[in-house]
């Protein structure tokens, strides 16, 4: 690495493995089997312990601690990791953790994903690509974050829930339940308050897509059918109309069921 790129007090272990262009900030603490890539920019006063790796062009703001072991009492010490893609932001007080052996040992965070403030990723959650999780969220052990979710502020994810890609759930949420592809909730707990119609015109799906969209949901939560009844008309309109196979394969997935 190059020493005009990493401030003077910055402590980095010899066995970390770091791009030669990656800068290093102020009193920041990069651990042994850490590997960075690069053109990651890593702020002041950061700790990331191993075994964890990051891709290229990430920038970690100040004061975060990345990496460090699961906040789970039968986590013993077993060698897990994280794993952060490309091109993500972080800002600052964020908390990640590594994974435990009672999953996949492995937590990860995909790429072009903007993370505010104090935001917490526990162990073995799984984050997508280009999703948003704004300041203070929280997510428990083991949940999934589908593309470009967007988590409000203050939202709280309880463990083993998965966010479906393009969902968006309202400031100070509450999620016990899995939230469907496309759905808009809000509440505590959360409750289903319809699509998220305008993140699916900024990501160029057409007015039919949408509207087709619109009438999965109106199967699953205004149509007064049962699950089992709407799952089937949902796999009905998903045969002609891909955009809507994404909510079909989510409910029939199963899951901890979802919000409702």
């Amino acid at each position: 690495m190059s020493e005009a790129l990493r401030h003077p007090t910055a402590v980095i272990d010899s066995h970390a493995g770091l791009a030669d262009d990656v800068r290093i900030g102020a009193f920041s603490v990069i651990g042994a089997d850490v590997e960075i890539g690069a053109g990651t920019v890593i702020g002041s006063h950061v700790t990331i312990e191993g075994p964890t790796v990051i891709g290229r062009d990430n920038h970690i703001f100040q004061f975060n601690s990345i990496g460090a072991a699961p906040q789970d009492k039968k986590y013993a010490g077993e060698p897990t990791r994280l794993v952060i893609g490309d091109r993500n932001t972080i800002r600052e007080f964020c908390t990640f953790n590594r994974g435990t052996s009672q999953d996949r040992g492995e937590t990860t965070i995909g790429d072009d994903n903007w993370i505010m403030a104090y935001v917490h990723i526990a162990h073995d959650c799984a984050v997508g690509n280009n999703a948003i999780i704004a300041n203070g969220a929280t997510l428990a052990g083991h949940v999934h974050v589908g593309d470009f979710a967007i988590l409000g502020g203050f939202t709280k994810v309880h463990q083993f829930c998965r966010i479906g890609e393009h969902s968006f759930s309202g400031m100070d949420s509450g999620l016990n339940q899995d939230l469907p592809p496309y759905v808009t909730c809000s509440g505590m707990p959360a409750r289903p308050v319809g699509i998220n119609s305008e993140g699916l015109k900024r990501r160029q799906f057409t007015p039919e897509q949408i509207r087709n969209i619109k009438r999965a949901y109106k199967i699953v939560y205004r149509s007064g059918l049962r699950l089992e009844e709407a799952r089937e008309q949902l796999n009905e309109l998903a045969r002609d109309n891909p955009e809507v196979k994404p909510f079909a394969d989510f409910i029939a997935a199963g899951g901890r069921g979802i919000i409702r």
